[in-house]
């Protein structure tokens, strides 16, 4: 209902907006640059889907290769303790679980291309266990605002950007991000463990916690005694190790349990073309109904309302200029991303302004996006309270985003 909402007032405020610019203005070209957004966002949409499609494809049937050898299972008995009391509604060591576990994993190390097949198998999952089809169960929910909140462990992807763009020392917004991802990671999983009644102070769920504090940190202190380079080659080569040997130990598992694997992968295999064009009309409808905010101008008229109400009260602009890409990161991951380029190429990569971009884009993931994506994928169209605790989150963690580059780069 939400996501209802959102995407009649994209369209209504664009209207508006731009029907000021053509009368007060003049700008008689506003509409045709609207028109040629839509057709350009559907473009986009299509060709996001058809992307997918081979990746989808390979991990889909690798999936079904590690639910038929046993290894899903042993994911699943594996982070029982902790998921069960997340997911409350999964039935104890059901395969999901394992699903959960890996597409979480697969995030944390930003292996993009394998955690959004794991999600969408993971969404299926839930979906056959959802007796409400058309309307997201707790679970879901649960599951798509940890996946929209983007708790990443090393952000290699605008660490290659700040490096290209002449950045001195391109790995020094590890730590704001981390804390940044980390703080809506948290808000988000707390805010739905309240909503839906779940006891965060039962004693997996402490151990859980207090281990991730104690991950994290270890992390951030293995970081800050490598070189830059060392750093991003051993992260590089673990990620990219992890996933060869995921496909490989799959496969053994296959072998173990003496089943035909090149059959199962292609049976699995079959279930990634369908999803992929499932989503299709999902991503389209979310990605124009941005697109015409954005060429009406409606995004501007937003950022210099905030700037000037910001001035008038005294306190310090300077996040201002970060504002594009704050509020591009719920909406969309490439919009979001050519602003983040765009500040740095402006202001400077080791500006305030170009850290502070760096930092948000790796604050949280790109909310409507996911939404549109994972639900899209199971045709569930209630997505309930979803948009708006992960949205919340996406607010936690540019808050948070914010203060820590005042706290470190100021």
């Amino acid at each position: 209902m939400v996501l209802n909402y959102i995407w009649i007032a994209f369209f209504l405020i664009a209207f508006v907006v731009a029907l000021c610019k053509l009368i007060f203005v003049g700008d008689t070209a506003v509409f045709t640059d609207i028109i040629n957004s839509t057709f350009d966002s559907a473009k986009t949409g299509f060709e996001i889907s058809l992307g997918l499609t081979g990746v989808l494809t390979l991990w889909l049937g690798i999936m079904k290769i590690g639910e038929q050898g046993g290894v899903i299972q042993a994911f699943a008995r594996l982070s029982a303790p902790v998921f069960s009391k997340l997911f409350p509604e999964i039935p104890r060591n059901h395969p999901v679980t394992g699903s959960i576990f890996m597409n979480i994993s697969a995030n944390l190390l930003g292996l993009d291309n394998a955690a959004t097949p794991l999600g969408l198998k993971t969404m299926q999952q839930l979906q056959e266990l959802n007796h409400e089809k058309e309307t997201a169960s707790n679970s879901m929910i649960m599951f798509l605002c940890i996946n929209a909140s983007g708790l990443t462990l090393i952000p290699l992807t605008i660490m290659m950007y700040r490096a290209q763009l002449g950045a001195a020392n391109p790995s020094d917004i590890f730590l704001p991000i981390m804390l940044a991802t980390f703080s809506s990671t948290l808000f988000v999983v707390l805010a739905i463990c309240i909503k839906q009644g779940i006891n965060i102070f039962q004693r997996n769920l402490l151990l859980f916690f207090g281990g991730m504090f104690l991950f994290i940190g270890g992390v951030i202190f293995l970081f800050n005694t490598m070189e830059e380079g060392v750093m991003s080659l051993y992260s590089t080569l673990f990620a990219n190790f992890l996933l060869f040997s995921i496909i490989c130990g799959f496969l053994i598992a296959g072998i173990r349990k003496k089943i035909n694997v090149y059959d199962v992968f292609i049976e699995g295999a079959k279930e990634g073309f369908h999803t992929a064009v499932t989503i299709i009309p999902y991503l389209v409808a979310i990605l124009v109904g941005i697109a015409v905010f954005r060429a009406s101008g409606a995004m501007e008229f937003l950022i210099e309302g905030i700037r000037y109400g910001v001035a008038s009260i005294g306190i310090n602009t300077d996040f201002v200029e970060g504002l594009p890409t704050i509020l591009m990161k719920p909406l969309s991951g490439s919009g979001a991303r050519g602003m983040m380029i765009d500040a740095m190429k402006e202001y400077g990569a080791d500006s305030f302004v170009g850290r502070l971009v760096s930092v948000v884009q790796g604050s949280t993931d790109t909310t409507l996006y996911v939404v549109a994506l994972y639900y899209g994928s199971v045709c569930v169209r209630n997505t309930r309270y979803t948009v708006s605790y992960s949205l919340a989150a996406d607010l936690v963690g540019a808050i948070v985003a914010i203060a820590m580059t005042y706290l470190f780069f100021s």
